[in-house]
């Protein structure tokens, strides 16, 4: 690669030349004035400045580095978000669908997406994932699935689908995106948690794999900040002018270089041989090492590694989900793994965070889930595996059962803005069956909706959610309400 300073050593050198900024912003890169801000980077916090671009209309430096980026992944497009992940699925979703229609999503998208398909007032087609009931969580969405929507929706503007999940679970991009191609839908991928994916060893990604448009949170896995991420553009069903558009609604107009700086330096740290190389050498030691656990059960780590599991297509290899919980069909693994008690996941949580100071990313009642990243390496995956192996000895805590199937989607009754705009009530859950929803309701994290605005509040769903917050799980609701009630639109 060539050796052009990146943007971060750009910065440095103007903060240098002692150039008198009669700009935004109001700090003034006087870190006199506001220490606080010297650790944050204050020194180097500019705006668009003569030799720095526009991240809106890129030319220079900036559309030179999202270029880099773009040759890495290898998209035909690559556009550096401050906003994350949201930013770009909001973008993207706009961009293909403004002004309504139907497109095909699946159900378990991030919130982000619903809020997208409610404010271009598409009608969604949903797509339900396969139900992996050893694991209790959905699987991966089949390329049947999404050919038998669009064989309902034939003048769908596009397919969303998220691969892989929070958990790590993967779908077959490469069929999906024939199935969509086949028909001249183009495909698009929440890729957030993924942006490592076809680098460094890891497995191909979206990109490499025909979607369209892939989202990733650089942030996630990567050696960025938060809050970065990164949009690439495939193929030619995408009109690359209305991404940019849409990226001008969505994306502030005054964006941190910081943040922009970050991304530069990401792209050229993994432009390295090797760049993955302790990461990938951690998660092999984590694998031998967790093969001891008898009761604590990794479905793609140690052990089990390889296992096939209904429903479940493939695994991101950097999660790893830590299934805490009995179920009534326990896998079908050697005996040894399969007695003693089960922790768990808030349980398991909580141990690890009070006992050995690691703090997981999220917690479920029957399973936790730990994110590695490129900052890993042999050192803290063997922490984590030996904290895993005494709890797993000191098999403490009562079984929790793992959730079974969530059963049919609940029939929907109104739109999503329609639903949000009407008048309603507040009610009791034991009083709003055969109501129509009028918010989101959903466990976070992950923020993946469980009831859908303009949808029936079914018996069952009602069921569902009060069995989730028995269990521990932190119900959120948009717009929120009082604990224990749901909206309802009036009648």
């Amino acid at each position: 690669m060539d050796n052009h300073p990146n943007l971060q050593e750009r910065l440095e050198a103007y903060a240098a030349s002692g150039a008198l900024p009669m700009h935004m912003p109001g700090h003034k890169r006087n870190l006199a004035a506001a220490p606080f801000l010297a650790p944050l980077g204050g020194g180097l916090d500019i705006t668009e400045l003569d030799g720095f671009d526009d991240l809106h209309h890129a030319r220079g430096v900036l559309r030179a580095e999202m270029d880099r980026a773009a040759k890495l992944w290898g998209a035909r497009r690559t556009f550096f978000l401050v906003g994350g992940s949201t930013c770009g699925l909001l973008s993207a979703v706009y961009a293909l669908g403004a002004g309504g229609g139907s497109a095909v999503v699946a159900r378990n998208c991030h919130k982000s997406v619903f809020h997208a398909l409610e404010l271009c007032a598409l009608a969604p087609r949903w797509v339900c994932p396969a139900w992996c009931d050893p694991l209790g969580l959905y699987g991966s969405v089949s390329p049947a699935e999404v050919a038998r929507a669009l064989d309902q929706v034939p003048d769908a503007r596009f397919v969303l689908l998220t691969s892989p999940t929070y958990e790590g679970i993967v779908s077959d991009i490469a069929s999906i995106a024939a199935v969509c191609h086949s028909r001249g839908v183009p495909l698009v991928v929440d890729e957030a948690h993924g942006a490592h994916l076809g680098l460094g060893g890891f497995p191909a990604g979206a990109v490499a794999q025909g979607a369209d448009i892939v989202v990733q949170s650089a942030h996630k896995t990567l050696p960025s900040l938060t809050q970065t991420a990164l949009l690439h553009l495939n193929g030619a069903l995408v009109d690359e002018g209305a991404v940019e558009r849409a990226l001008g609604v969505f994306q502030t107009s005054s964006p941190s270089y910081l943040l922009l700086a970050s991304l530069s330096g990401c792209v050229r740290a993994l432009e390295e041989p090797g760049a993955f190389d302790r990461w990938r050498a951690g998660l092999a030691a984590f694998d031998r090492e967790t093969g001891r656990l008898e009761r604590l059960q990794i479905p793609n780590h140690g052990a089990l590694a390889g296992k096939r599991w209904p429903g479940v297509f493939g695994w991101d290899g950097s999660k790893i989900l830590i299934m805490a919980g009995e179920s009534p069909h326990r896998f079908a693994v050697p005996p040894l793994l399969t007695r003693g008690a089960y922790a768990g996941g808030y349980w398991l949580m909580d141990a690890l965070r009070r006992r050995f100071h690691i703090e997981l990313e999220m917690a479920l009642p029957h399973c936790a889930l730990a994110m590695t990243g490129a900052g890993d390496d042999e050192s803290s995956l063997h922490r984590l595996a030996q904290a895993l192996l005494t709890l797993d000895r000191e098999g403490e805590a009562a079984a929790v059962p793992v959730p079974g199937p969530p059963g049919a989607l609940p029939p929907a009754r109104l739109g999503l803005g329609q639903a949000l705009r009407a008048p309603w009530e507040a009610l009791p859950w034991k009083e709003a069956a055969g109501r129509v929803c009028a918010q989101y309701l959903w466990v976070y994290p992950p923020g993946i909706p469980l009831a859908v605005p303009g949808e029936e509040l079914t018996a069952e769903l009602l069921d569902r959610l009060e069995a989730l917050v028995r269990g521990g799980a932190e119900l959120r609701a948009s717009p929120e309400g009082e604990p224990g009630t749901v909206r309802a639109a009036a009648e």
